[in-house]
This record gives structure tokens, C-alpha cells and sequence, in this order.
């Protein structure tokens, strides 16, 4: 049996399917849910799993691969999605897998029907530029086509003119695909209003515990807690440094705890030198440049020993508020924990 690692990220799947459900209330609307990047780093098979319990059929994954590996875990009764859509030479497998493709070129659509075609979706560009079909472009219906979508661009800011504009940009293509399910809204766009639900949402960070304006939510459950156990304490005295390139000199006596968590596990460099953790029931600061493998944390004044646990991010760092001070967002904080860190799920 391997050892356990000392920092672990621990998934509450009791929290997710709560957010889960959340989001269907606030949107009015069927969640399929967005599982790509292995469900954020959170593990796409064990998430994909407990949300079909709850009554998700639909998913949507980025790559050919995590569809097939999405597929393989699921077996054959959800529709998975690939927004990558059907890349050249990729029409057999994703056949082959049972995946439909969201198809964004004509290029796209013509090897998927020279194939032999099958279900699929269609994406608008509605103004993010960034993949689709502009309205004008679009394609005439054919057959299979079961879904169509567009993407927002600032659903985190709900003064945005955009979000508006992109609404109404969709509703008119999507005139053009009678029958079809119809899927805008994003996590922030769930919240933007029932104008923005059509027949289906796609959340992602706001499933795994994000807010939808890029801060804590009351409304959204922590799902995901990254924990380092501490290795070592020592006493620094006054004006000696801590870390690589004296990144901090203490001005006075300081009490500093390594703990076994680095960039290699997900806690940014770019923390220094406003990151702040969660270590004896108080926020400490990390002080000093993150290592790969480790990162020092100010405990001066509490009884800390080799052995207790640190919180990265959870219920008392949120996750959000972590990410601000990493200067990043809630996705790449997620998706950013290393393949090292232990997972374990809850719930």
C-alpha cells in the first residue's frame, strides 16, 4: 500500500450535488454539467457519477480523451458533449466512444457527416470569438443535430452590456434550429436571469465551489479543501531570511511552520507575498517564495507542531479569496493542484 501523501484535497460530493440542485433552482432549467479538465481537478469520473444519481444525463467534457475516458466510467446511458468538437482524423473515435461533438467549422461539420454523422451539437460565436460558427455563417439544419450553444463572455459582471447583447445574438440563431435544446447560460449566467436559461445551463466553477462573480457566494457550497500536513517549526530569529532569495527577513522573532505543499501541489508562487492559510483556527500569512514542494507559514503565537493540518483552500480559506490573493482565478487554482496530492472524496 502506498503512503499517504501529506497534502491532500478532500471532495465533498454532498456539496456539489447541493450546488448542483442550487443551479437548477436559481436557473429554472435542467444543469448539464461541464466536467472537463477531469471536473476541474476534481476527479470527472467520481463527480460525473454522484451528479447522475441526482438526475444529470448530460455532460460536457473539452478533449476527445476525456470523453472517452468520461464514457468508460459512465457507461453507455449519458449524452457527453466535446466542444473541441470533431478535430481531423477524430470522427471514427468519437463514433466509436458515443461521444457527440460540438461542432464550431464547417471543415468540422464536413468530416463529421463524411463519416456517417450522428447526434452532435452546434456552437454560435455570439461575440466571444473564441470558437463557433458567427451567426452569419451558421449552417442550415441537418440531420442529428440535437443541441446548439453559445458561450458568455463577462457573465461574471451582470452590468455588462455584453451578456445583453450575446442573449440576443442567440436567441435569433437559434430560431434557425427548431427542435433543438438550446444551452447559453455558463455558471454567471445562471444568475443573470431567466432570460438567459433557454431549455439548458452548463455551469462548471460554480458546480465545484466558485462564486459566479469571482468571489464567495453565500448561496455556493466549498467542495473542494486542499490540506498540508506541517513538517517541521523552527524559531527565526530578527534579520535572518526565509526561503529562496531572502523573499522575507524577519523584523523581529518570527515562528515559522514548513508545510509540505508547493507549486508542485497547487499553491501558486504567486502567492507571495499576500497568501494567507488556515492553521490553528486562524488565517496565517505565507511568508517568503513557495517552493515546489513546500511553503512557510508564519505561526508566530500559536501552538503549532509537526504533523497539523494546514487548509490551502476549504471552508475557512475560500476558495475564491485564495485565488485573489494568488492574483488568479477559482479555475486555475482548481486545476492547478498536482497529480501527487491525495484525493479523497466525502459524502
Amino acid at each position: 500500500m502506498p503512503a499517504p501523501s501529506p497534502a491532500s484535497l478532500t471532495i465533498d460530493l454532498q456539496a456539489l450535488v447541493a450546488n448542483y440542485l442550487m443551479l437548477e433552482r436559481i436557473g429554472g432549467v435542467p444543469v448539464h454539467p461541464v466536467v472537463k479538465a477531469d471536473a476541474y481537478g476534481l476527479g470527472a469520473a467520481a463527480c460525473a457519477e454522484r451528479l447522475m444519481r441526482e438526475g444529470a444525463r448530460t455532460f460536457f467534457v473539452a478533449r476527445t480523451r476525456e470523453g472517452e475516458q468520461l464514457r468508460a466510467a459512465l457507461g453507455p446511458e449519458p449524452a457527453i458533449y466535446v466542444l473541441d468538437g470533431c478535430l481531423a482524423g477524430r470522427a471514427q473515435r468519437l463514433r466509436e466512444a458515443d461521444l457527440r461533438p460540438v461542432l464550431n467549422t464547417r471543415v468540422q461539420l464536413a468530416e463529421w457527416l463524411a463519416a456517417g454523422g450522428g447526434r452532435c451539437g452546434l456552437q454560435i460565436d455570439t461575440g466571444m470569438n473564441r470558437l463557433g460558427f458567427r451567426p452569419e455563417d451558421a449552417p442550415e439544419p441537418f440531420a442529428g443535430l440535437d443541441l446548439v450553444l453559445s458561450h458568455l463572455a463577462c457573465a461574471d459582471d451582470p452590468a455588462e452590456p455584453m451578456n445583453a447583447r450575446q442573449r440576443d445574438a442567440f436567441a435569433a440563431a437559434a430560431e434557425r434550429y427548431p427542435g433543438t435544446v438550446r444551452s447559453f447560460a455558463n455558471s454567471g449566467g445562471v444568475f443573470l436571469g431567466s432570460d438567459y436559461g433557454f431549455d439548458a445551463s452548463r455551469p462548471g466553477i460554480c458546480l465545484y465551489g466558485g462564486g459566479p462573480e469571482g468571489r464567495p457566494d453565500e448561496r455556493i457550497k466549498p467542495v473542494a479543501t486542499l490540506t498540508a500536513e506541517v513538517l517541521q517549526v523552527r524559531d527565526v530569529p530578527a534579520g535572518e531570511s526565509v526561503g529562496y532569495s531572502r523573499g522575507f527577513v524577519a523584523g523581529t522573532p518570527r515562528r515559522i511552520a514548513t508545510v509540505a505543499a508547493g507549486y508542485a501541489d497547487g499553491v501558486l508562487r504567486s502567492y507571495s507575498p499576500r497568501g494567507q492559510v488556515w492553521v490553528g483556527d486562524a488565517l496565517r500569512p505565507i511568508v517568503g517564495r513557495v517552493s515546489m514542494d513546500v511553503c512557510a507559514v508564519d505561526v508566530t503565537g500559536l501552538e503549532t507542531e509537526v504533523g497539523d493540518p494546514v487548509e490551502l483552500f476549504g471552508p475557512n480559506r475560500p476558495l475564491d479569496e485564495a485565488a485573489a490573493a494568488a492574483g488568479t482565478v477559482a479555475w486555475e487554482l482548481l486545476t492547478s493542484v498536482g497529480q501527487r496530492v491525495q484525493r479523497r472524496y466525502v459524502g
